[in-house]
């Protein structure tokens, strides 16, 4: 069984509703989630002017690889209604696969841990929560670390427990 640490979050729509179907959807189709973070509402990155986000980050225990968990994901996001237009723009669901194991993985359609989450509080604040121990495979930082350590200034608010 592998263990992958998750971000789901969006801007469009039912966004508390999306969140929770990304997070059905990936315990149906990918393994069994064994921990949410609670919801937190964050700035939008990459400057563009668009709504707040929602982001929650999820511990997924999974018997898939990294790279059929990456279709799964994909797929998933798809089914809810993810359409990639901008870097950076607002969409319905993204789901990002920020750690796989302890694994550092270099493909051209997966890099793990994700690349920029060292740099992004709302990244880092609700992983903090669930795994603030974890350990970046490369920084050799725990995620309590990277969240001090992190210079983004854009709001992460916390705003609800997590579902069970």
């Amino acid at each position: 069984m592998n263990t992958a640490i998750l971000l789901i979050g969006g801007n469009i729509g039912d966004r508390p509703r999306n969140l929770q179907k990304a997070a059905e959807l990936i315990a149906a189709r990918a393994g069994h989630i064994t921990r949410k973070s609670a919801l937190y509402e964050t700035a939008p990155w990459g400057g563009v002017q668009q709504p707040d986000y929602l982001n929650q980050a999820l511990v997924l225990e999974t018997p898939l690889g990294p790279e059929q968990l990456l279709d799964t994901l994909l797929q998933t996001e798809k089914e809810i209604g993810r359409i990639r237009r901008l870097k950076w723009g607002a969409r319905v669901i993204d789901i990002d696969m920020i750690f796989f194991n302890s694994e550092v993985i270099t493909l051209p359609q997966l890099k793990i841990p994700h690349p920029q989450m060292q740099n992004r509080r709302f990244v880092l604040a609700p992983l903090q929560e669930i795994v603030p121990d974890w350990v970046h495979p490369i920084l050799q930082l725990t995620v309590s670390q990277l969240l001090e350590a992190c210079t983004d200034t854009l709001p992460a608010h916390k705003l609800a427990a997590a579902t069970p």
